[in-house]
């Protein structure tokens, strides 16, 4: 075998969907857990400047937010662990359809490891929506933060008014309601919303939101591509059962009439017939 066919050989057995896959699920997670990390701990340091004076008003929130950090790191390693072994599953059922059962065969061991990937990755599927849906609260927060401060910017000429807009952090349940101040009015607020801090708190978590949807794509993805490779190895399986069948049946003919299969037509009416 040459050098081109050799080549050709080895990028025709590359997953390319998984390798997809796999890529999406690790830009995904690198922006879901890099940004979300870096966005709580700029959480935490608005509320405890802006929203909150006594230390015992968000203790608890900044508890909350050293315990999802560490969920994030262990989703990070839990995630590169099992992107690589989806890639390598990918190599496995790609390897077993292009080959089409010659020097390679699918073992019942490997087409149940196979079906138990696409059930577990089905199930982070639907696990990871509800991660997707709740990476949206924090987005939905801001969002209407940063409508208030336009809406403070556009009423200028009426300082009356302005300091009825406010923000109120106890009402999203970040802050207790005894905390002190516990809110943001007015100007107060304006002058939050064009601190560093507030902006870039607020690119992250739409970043960690994309990051959370790529992740969701990425994961549906790999489990519909495992899937479909899954009936394209059975409908394999099954042409060639059907091909040894018919291997067996001819075999058995051949026993039975001596060792030579002969037409059933003379060859002198097809002398004639010609």
């Amino acid at each position: 075998m040459g050098c081109y066919e050799c080549c050709m050989r080895c990028l025709g057995g590359v997953p390319y969907c998984s390798l997809v896959a796999t890529l999406l699920c690790f830009s995904g997670i690198a922006l879901f857990c890099g940004c979300g990390h870096q966005a709580l701990t700029e959480t935490e340091r608005l509320i405890e400047t802006y929203f909150a004076r006594n230390l015992q008003d968000y203790i608890t929130l900044a508890y909350i937010i050293q315990y999802f950090q560490y969920v994030i790191y262990g989703l990070a390693s839990f995630f590169f662990l099992y992107c690589i072994v989806l890639l390598a599953e990918g190599f496995y059922t790609t390897s077993a359809a292009r080959q089409t059962f010659g020097e390679f065969r699918s073992t019942m061991c490997g087409r149940c490891l196979s079906s138990s990937f696409i059930v577990m990755t089905y199930v982070l599927a639907v696990l990871w929506l509800l991660v997707f849906a709740f990476s949206a609260l924090p987005v939905y927060f801001f969002y209407n933060m940063d409508a208030t401060c336009h809406t403070i910017d556009i009423l200028t000429e009426t300082p009356a008014s302005i300091n009825q807009l406010c923000v109120d952090a106890r009402q999203y349940g970040l802050l207790p309601w005894n905390a002190v101040p516990g809110k943001a009015c007015g100007m107060t607020l304006s002058s939050v919303c064009k601190t560093r801090e507030y902006r870039m708190t607020y690119d992250l978590y739409i970043a960690a939101f994309a990051g959370a949807g790529i992740t969701l794509l990425a994961l549906v993805h790999c489990s519909l591509h495992l899937a479909v490779y899954q009936v394209y190895l059975k409908m394999l399986r099954h042409r060639a059962k059907n091909e040894e069948r018919g291997y067996d049946l001819y075999r058995r003919l051949q026993r039975d009439r001596g060792g030579i299969l002969r037409s059933p037509y003379s060859e002198n009416n097809l002398s004639d017939t010609l």
